[in-house]
This record gives structure tokens, sequence and C-alpha cells, in this order.
């Protein structure tokens, strides 16, 4: 953990909270982010440990093993550099979709050439990918830390299949950060990402302690208040239209 990370972690959330809209103007939100993950690297003493991805995206997309994905083309939008599509091996092909995928080469290389996936390098507001080209869109904590939310929201919605998922888990209502300077909401998301697609099931919940945010999903108690912090799981398919009956 670097200086600047303890100093933070030392902070009382409520003080942190004020001080976040006079920091964050002054912070880089790239920079910030490899920082991020080159004290990870350190903590996981030097190879990025994967193994817990399996476990949250299986439960998000409430399957017991990767069997669903054969053949199929899945991708992770904001997937960070530590080979969150590991686990995936019945896959035709992983692809993680990041802004800072070469960053992630350049510094973590051994690890990236380790994680036998795509990392592709995105904008917030383009992923150069085909429309209609992917069966499964995985996202994890991601979109509240871009900056254009709904370019990005039409971008994943446009490289899914007709027929394919986008298994999603939001952070709610968080304050912004200079990382995360999107507050979700239930409203937004829906009306910039879910509207167009069938909800196949939606869970919600209240955070579990830091070392296991995603614990009540895992514990079977879901319990919620509008507009508190918390975390939405969605399972989502984009709707097949029959182009006979237009």
């Amino acid at each position: 953990m670097t200086l600047k990370q303890s100093i933070k972690s030392a902070l009382p959330p409520g003080l942190k909270n004020l001080l976040r809209p006079l920091v964050n103007p002054f912070l880089n939100k790239n920079r910030e982010e490899l920082d991020f993950w080159r004290g990870r690297l350190t903590r996981d003493h030097g190879t990025f440990r994967n193994d817990h991805y399996a476990k949250i995206f299986l439960a998000m997309a409430e399957e017991a093993d990767d069997s669903f994905l054969t053949g199929k083309i899945v991708a992770d939008f904001g997937c960070g550099p530590r080979g969150s599509l590991v686990w995936a091996r019945s896959a035709a092909l992983r692809i993680g979709i990041d802004v800072l995928a070469d960053a992630y080469a350049d510094a973590f290389t051994d690890n990236v050439l380790s994680h036998d996936m795509i990392y592709l390098k995105s904008t917030e507001k383009v992923i150069p990918l085909p429309s209609n080209f992917v069966d499964v869109v995985f996202t994890l904590n991601a979109i509240d830390h871009v900056d254009h939310f709904q370019q990005t929201c039409r971008e994943l919605l446009r490289i899914l299949k007709p027929g394919g998922h986008l298994i999603a888990s939001f952070n709610l209502n968080e304050p912004a950060t200079a990382c995360e300077p999107q507050t979700l909401t239930e409203t937004l998301i829906d009306q910039h990402l879910l509207a167009p697609l069938e909800i196949i099931t939606r869970r919600l919940s209240r955070k579990g302690p830091p070392e296991d945010l995603y614990a009540p999903f895992f514990n079977n108690a879901l319990a919620y208040q509008t507009g508190e912090e918390g975390i939405l799981w969605v399972k989502a398919k984009k709707i097949i239209i029959d182009t006979h009956l237009i």
C-alpha cells in the first residue's frame, strides 16, 4: 500500500466525503487508476490474483460453471489488468475492454501476457468492436468510472448480439471521486442502459464488509432501501427483433 493509500484509508468516511469535492479536481483519473493497480500488484506479491472472479461472475450470471459460455464471445468492460476472464475457459474468445489496456500492457506485461485473453483499448465513447458481436458482456463496478456515461451505455448495447446477455454489477449512490466520477442510481441505469433489454434477474443489496463486498449475495441476506449506498446485480437479455413483423 502506498503512503497516499495509507492516508486515505485512515481517514474517517465522513471526512473523506467532505474532502472529495476539494481534492478531485486536482487528481488525474488514469494516473490514479494505475497507482491503484500498482498497489494491488504489490499486495499480490508480483502476480495478480484473479481466482475470485469465477465465484463473483458465476454468481452474477446465476450459473454453476463456465459451460454456458461454450463457443461464445465474452467480454468484460472495465476489466482492469488482473485477468478477470481467465476462468471462462469454455468461451471461444475472451476480451477484456478497458481505456487503460495499453498502459496495463506496458506496466504489467508479464501478468497481461499470461492471461490468455485479449486486452482491447477502448475510449469512453467508442468500443472498437463490430456491432452485434459479443454474446455475453460482463461489467463489474466499472461504469461509474467513466466520464461519458450515456455514450458508454450505448456502446455496450451496440456490441451485444441480439439474444446476448449483459451481466452487470453496479455500485449505487456513491459520492463521486476522481476515479469514479459517476454517482449511479437505479433511475440512471434503467434509463440509459437497461430500458431496451429484457431483465432476467435484478438483485439489490447493501454492501458487505470491505473485505467481502458481495457477501450478502452469497449469503442470501439481501437488504436495501432506495437511495442508500448499495450494489445492483442485473442479468439481462438483448431483445431479438423479428423483422418479419415489421
